[in-house]
């Protein structure tokens, strides 16, 4: 699988970058970076510019008509933006360790109503993309940038691969076709179903839970971790399935963030993606299948989407299925996410069609499973 503009990114030096002016950073800024650096962000090579920022925000695509869906930026206060002009290259320095090196081409101020209603379709306060856009500083600096210093290994890190990595394990393992898996839960017993009906005629799925910032009330990344280590451990052949960890903030951007998580899988080098119901969406702000017909528009992509409406278990057909092939209403095994929290909250169990109990006794274990 090529990645997405041809090319995979590289762009990771043990340049030294002693003595040069350096910006403070946030974490997730820095995951935006480390990840341009490895390619997970290919065709990008930096913070998005004037012009690509302005083409994406409008249409859905760099200003060179290559598709890219959410924009990839650095906003600064004006002070530092100004630093940033006037040295013309700066180390990006994170609380987590991260370091790069930015070339900065531009700065230049942005209109967030614009940004929120071009990205989100809204720009409602209460939708956490746009309350995100609301709090980003009045300048983005854009240009290329070069890792040259990553945060340590273990913890939470301990399953980031970069797509260099993830191909050459693709082709030691034999996978010629790979199905992808997006989620930012725990898996529920119906993802594992999804997951292993994706991987009846393919080779392997490629299991990738985003790490970063989440909304409160949303699983924490550590439950969501452990909870899928063990559900592989338990419930998957070794060699059918490749947990990996992707390190960046969900925008909850709904189909346009559907298209953006399947750029990052191509890179990665799958060849299908499972996109479900309401992929990366919130609340009522989206049509739940918007993020299937999005795809119409962009069928220059290399990775094939594979659609999926909700999967349950029906207690009458005996097996987990969905709405097209089943139609007992009464008799189906499902749960909003809101009433899963609420029943683990409580300390109880939800049914064994619905959670594996390996993976609800990590979540009840822990003492805080969910963003605060």
């Amino acid at each position: 699988m090529k990645p997405h503009g041809g090319r995979l990114v590289g762009r990771v030096s043990e340049k030294d970058a002693s003595g040069m002016e350096e910006l403070e950073i946030s974490d997730d800024l820095a995951n935006d970076a480390e990840n341009i650096a490895d390619g997970i962000f290919s065709p990008l090579e930096g913070f998005l510019g004037e012009a690509d920022f302005g083409a994406v925000v409008s249409g859905g695509r760099l200003a060179g008509g290559a598709a890219w869906t959410v924009p990839i930026v650095l906003d600064l206060d004006e002070q530092s933006a100004r630093r940033a002009r006037d040295a013309g290259e700066v180390l990006l320095r994170s609380p987590g360790g991260c370091r790069a090196v930015m070339e900065v081409s531009e700065t230049f101020e942005f209109d967030k109503k614009k940004l929120s209603e071009g990205v989100y379709g809204t720009s409602d306060a209460a939708h956490p993309g746009v309350a995100r856009v609301q709090t980003m500083k009045p300048v983005l600096a854009g240009g290329r940038i070069t890792l040259v210093g990553r945060p340590g290994g273990g913890g939470l890190r301990a399953h980031r691969l970069t797509p260099e990595q993830t191909r050459a394990a693709f082709e030691k393992a034999g996978w010629k076709s790979v199905c992808a898996f997006q989620t930012r839960n725990p898996p529920h017993v119906a993802h594992e179903m999804l997951q292993k009906a994706s991987i009846a005629t393919r080779d392997g799925v490629f299991v990738n839970p985003m790490i970063g910032r989440k909304k409160p009330g949303d699983f924490a990344d550590s439950v969501i971790v452990r909870a899928y280590e063990e559900m592989i451990r338990c419930y998957y052949p070794p060699d059918r399935c490749m947990l990996a960890t992707l390190h960046t903030e969900m925008r909850y951007a709904g189909p346009k963030e559907a298209v953006h998580h399947a750029i990052m899988r191509q890179n990665y080098g799958c060849t299908h993606m499972i996109i479900g119901r309401d992929h990366a969406g919130v609340g009522n702000y989206y049509d739940p299948f918007a993020s299937h017909r999005i795809f119409d528009q962009y069928p220059e992509l290399g990775i094939e989407p594979v659609f999926f409406p909700a999967f349950f278990y029906c207690r009458r057909c005996l097996t987990f299925t969905n709405p097209r092939a089943c139609p007992h209403e009464d008799s189906r095994e499902q749960i909003s996410g809101t009433r899963l929290r609420e029943l683990l909250q409580a300390g109880k169990a939800p049914s064994e069609y619905i959670l594996r109990p390996e993976v609800a006794r990590v979540i009840m274990d822990s003492p805080k499973p969910f963003v605060e």
